[in-house]
């Protein structure tokens, strides 16, 4: 997600509270939601696969999935 997006769905939402808008600007809004959220949940999983714990012997282990 790039800074121009993030700016794009905050100026929607600014406009959105001021005035409304259109229904073209409201689908845009909505598609860039959900490419954020998208996003969002994509680098909290990489962050996640990515955790390990250290044992009291300070050995890395990485974290086990629930079957």
């Amino acid at each position: 997600m790039t800074q121009e997006k993030i700016a794009r769905i905050n100026a929607l939402a600014k406009k959105s509270r001021e005035g409304g808008l259109t229904a073209e600007e409201r689908a845009e809004q909505e598609a860039l939601r959900q490419e954020y959220v998208q996003a969002m949940k994509a680098s909290l999983k990489a962050q996640l696969d990515n955790a390990e714990t250290i044992d009291e012997f300070g050995v890395h282990r990485p974290l086990k999935k629930k079957p």
